[in-house]
């Protein structure tokens, strides 16, 4: 069994009207959703804002609407679409096919009560955050022997990253004072955590670029930066290359093995000797947020 998942981002749907109470239900938890009336709106939300997932409606998969879910799949092959296998129209084989050339493979037969029970588990292991376990899995694998503090601080970089965030908010979720946070980092000889956050946030700035569909400024616009501008002297500061260059030359894997590259491996030997949350034979995070700054 899955584990309960946290709440992902928002879920586009072009469902029938009538299908819309029991998508909401099947999410109750774990997403909301984002109704829309076609494909080209759900394309306008991909673009605009935070979408974690598109699901279609087969009453929906019109011919008019192939085109347009050709260009979503092909300008967003990250985000996962899958069809609604609904009992209020059963399409034919010839629409199945249809739909499977325009990329969309996920099917989701929910037509008895176990399917919207299938959709929830699919969503929680395709979309509640893979890709970030999986950087989390492997910086957990380089900082092996560590304290469980460190562990946590390296979890927190990647779980439910959603946009820019200052080290006094990474601290908040650690329940730590910042100037301890960034005073251990200090004495340990290692980078500070603001570079941890700042390359967290370009490994997410990679995997957005992999959507051909999300432009620069887009992607600014996801990472909570004030303007493209921003965005691209950001880059500039800490990759030394125009954000278009960034775009060419970086993908997720290949962010994230120079985040590795850069931050973990010259200094693995520091890093798993330190505390950065541990007082007094305490993890910080075991205590009432409060009560760990005063003790700070």
């Amino acid at each position: 069994m899955l584990p309960t998942p946290q709440f992902i981002g928002p879920v586009a749907t072009v469902v029938d009207p009538t299908e819309r109470a029991e998508v909401e239900r099947a999410g109750a938890g774990l997403y909301r959703t984002v109704h829309r009336d076609s494909v080209a709106e759900v394309l306008r939300d991909l673009r605009e804002k935070r979408v974690s997932a598109i699901l279609l409606s087969s009453t929906r998969c019109t011919p008019a609407e192939l085109s347009p879910t050709r260009r979503m799949v092909r300008e967003f092959p990250r985000v996962p679409a899958l069809v609604l296998l609904s009992p209020r129209g059963i399409p034919s084989a010839s629409d199945l096919i249809a739909i499977g050339g325009c990329g969309v493979h996920q099917v989701i037969d929910v037509r008895t009560p176990a399917g919207w029970g299938h959709l929830r588990s699919t969503l929680a292991r395709d979309v509640v955050r893979e890709r970030d376990q999986q950087a989390m899995r492997e910086l957990l694998d380089d900082l092996t022997g560590a304290p469980k503090d460190l562990h946590i601080f390296a979890e927190a970089l990647f779980d439910g990253y959603t946009g820019a965030r200052t080290v006094q908010a990474l601290a908040r979720t650690l329940g730590v004072l910042p100037s301890t946070l960034v005073s251990r980092f200090f004495r340990a000889g290692v980078p500070a955590p603001k570079q941890f956050l700042v390359f967290a946030g370009l490994v997410r700035a990679a995997r957005l670029f992999e959507n051909p569909g999300l432009t620069i400024a887009d992607v600014a616009t996801h990472l909570g930066h004030s303007s493209p501008q921003s965005f691209g002297r950001h880059i500039q500061t800490y990759m030394r290359m125009p954000a278009g260059e960034f775009r060419r030359r970086y993908d997720g894997v290949r962010m994230m093995r120079h985040f590795r590259e850069l931050l973990i491996t010259p200094h693995r030997e520091r890093l798993v000797a330190m505390s950065p949350l541990t007082m007094r034979g305490r993890v910080v995070g075991a205590e009432p947020t409060s009560a760990l700054m005063r003790a700070s």
